[in-house]
């Protein structure tokens, strides 16, 4: 009998992209009108900054990733250039309604996939040292219900509530179970599983068809989210940033893996817009990756783990379009552990900056209760003056 075995690396990039949706407004619990809301595309892998949002006014930028820099960058301004797979960013660039903070990171930099994403979700000051995630404390403390378009409940969203999910499916030949029937089940076992029965009976009677393909997710979280007391929160997770070979073709910089993935982040970010409508206005869209890509070019036209890399944003909610940085610069010398890009812009200082502006809490309360660094500095003018 053949044996499958699918290896680490494959399984990280094997993984379809998958949507959950968060912080439904309760009466009587959530207190006050939220500002706005927050969405979080998970870049899954390790995405490269450098070709994202490529540092063009950086000498060094050519003389180390001539190979793998894209030839067709659209220019931002004298010092950055943006990848031409981000042609819909673009646009809003030009609106004034996107934005990119540059050499930034969470403080995590030993290049694991898993204590990195980890990190990037739980928020904590280690790996594995959350049971709950950054965005899901946010919501609780701004007083929304939290739940999951998903089989799981991710770390990103989980609070300490009994927070809940459903899965919405089609399989063929089955139908909606009768109420009766499952009140009957229910009736039968102890009180724990009564009330897990009882879920079952209310997801039963949630139909909903979404195509599984990234854009169609964003569009429909997008029409969710502005529907009066819809969710104010969603997490897209988007794979296939693990660029170790291939990240660009041969001959063709501005093609290979790292381009299609971009062309996928770009379709998101347009699936949200166009979701969104009017709720646009008030929406922050944001992208997280649990660390970037070294500053050289390795054997096989890819990069390895690295530190620092770019984060992106958009939305209605942002006032003007602007690259957000304190350039560490590509020098050996300059380079963190002189292989990477230095992080000089602590990512959780982004994040709690969406969170104040789409949920209305206070900085202090940001860094201290859901971040646990009372000290963590606020860049929220940076962003949003």
């Amino acid at each position: 009998m053949s044996k499958l075995t699918v290896g680490r690396r494959n399984l990280l990039k094997a993984g379809a992209a998958s949507l959950f949706l968060a912080g439904v407004p309760i009466a009587g619990f959530t207190k006050d009108k939220l500002l706005g809301s927050i969405s979080v595309i998970i870049l899954e892998g390790g995405m490269d900054g450098l070709a994202a949002i490529p540092p063009i006014g950086d000498a060094d930028l050519m003389r180390m990733r001539q190979a793998i820099s894209p030839a067709s960058y659209l220019p931002l301004n004298d010092f950055f250039g943006l990848h031409p797979s981000l042609q819909f960013y673009a646009q809003l660039m030009a609106r004034g309604q996107a934005s990119a903070v540059h050499a930034t990171a969470f403080p995590y930099t030993k290049r694991s996939h898993f204590e990195g994403q980890n990190m990037i979700e739980g928020g904590g000051l280690s790996p594995f040292s959350e049971k709950t995630g950054w965005l899901g404390r946010a919501l609780e403390l701004a007083g929304v219900a939290g739940r999951s378009l998903s089989l799981d409940m991710p770390l990103i969203l989980r609070g300490h509530r009994d927070n809940d999910n459903f899965y919405p499916a089609s399989i063929r030949g089955s139908g909606r179970p009768p109420a009766d029937l499952v009140e009957m089940i229910a009736m039968g076992h102890q009180m724990d599983a009564a009330q897990m029965f009882t879920k079952v009976a209310r997801k039963s009677e949630e139909r909903v068809q979404v195509p599984r393909d990234p854009a169609s997710l964003a569009a429909y979280a997008g029409r969710v989210m502005a529907q009066t007391d819809g969710p104010v929160a969603s997490v897209i997770r988007v794979g296939g940033f693990d660029t170790h070979a291939n990240q660009v073709e041969e001959g063709d910089t501005d093609a290979g893996q790292l381009a299609r993935q971009l062309s996928v982040v770009d379709d998101v970010i347009a699936g949200y817009r166009r979701g969104l409508g009017k709720a646009w206005d008030d929406a922050i869209i944001l992208t997280l990756t649990e660390f970037g890509r070294t500053v050289a070019v390795n054997g096989t036209l890819g990069t390895d783990h690295g530190y620092g890399s770019v984060g992106l944003l958009a939305g209605g909610a942002l006032p003007s379009s602007r690259v957000v940085t304190n350039w560490p610069g590509l020098s050996k010398k300059d380079q963190f552990e002189r292989r990477d890009l230095l992080a000089t812009i602590d990512y959780r200082s982004v994040c709690a900056a969406c969170l104040e502006k789409a949920l209305g809490l206070d900085h202090d309360l940001i860094a201290s209760q859901i971040f646990h660094q009372p000290d963590l500095p606020r860049v929220f003018e940076h962003l949003f003056a």
